[in-house]
């Protein structure tokens, strides 16, 4: 029997994790960070399997995904006060915006709205359900990340 639970999960595996590792990247702007939310989420939801396999894996594991983000989030933005000011880390030249740029420009929960809703094509409430907040606010977050996210990427091409 535990064999074809496993095989199940690998299944399941195999037909989401690309997928969802595009949604992390989205979520993160950086490649290995993703990998490391997806990864931690598949263990997690493979620990769970037998209660998870039922119902819906792909939201559970999603959801596991933004939880997973938001904690680092939260640890990592602790200031940290230094005598020193960092140079710029980024360019302001329009040519190397591009839509991973853009969206991690994004506040967080505007950019998981925007994720959730256009790139995974969830639904309102599927979206709330997974950040775990009230459809309204999905709406309000993802018309406010779709209007920044457009205003930043027309300035990108109105200068090619």
């Amino acid at each position: 029997m535990r064999s074809t639970h496993e095989q199940e999960f690998v299944e399941f595996f195999d037909s989401s994790s690309s997928r969802l590792l595009s949604a992390a990247w989205m979520l993160t702007g950086d490649g290995h960070v993703a990998e490391e939310l997806v990864q931690e989420a598949m263990a997690r939801t493979y620990a769970r399997w037998s209660r998870v396999r039922c119902g819906n894996p792909a939201a559970y594991t999603r959801r596991t995904i933004v939880n997973l983000h938001t904690d680092r989030w939260r640890k990592r933005r602790r200031e940290v006060l230094t005598d020193a000011v960092p140079e710029r880390a980024t360019s302001d030249d329009p040519m190397s915006v591009d839509l991973v740029r853009a969206l991690a420009r994004l506040p967080r929960r505007e950019r998981e709205c925007v994720v959730l809703r256009h790139y995974l094509d969830l639904s309102e409430a599927e979206t709330a359900r997974t950040l775990g907040v009230g459809v309204g606010s999905v709406k309000k977050y993802a018309m406010n990340g779709r209007r920044a996210l457009r205003e930043l990427l027309e300035g990108v091409e109105s200068h090619d």
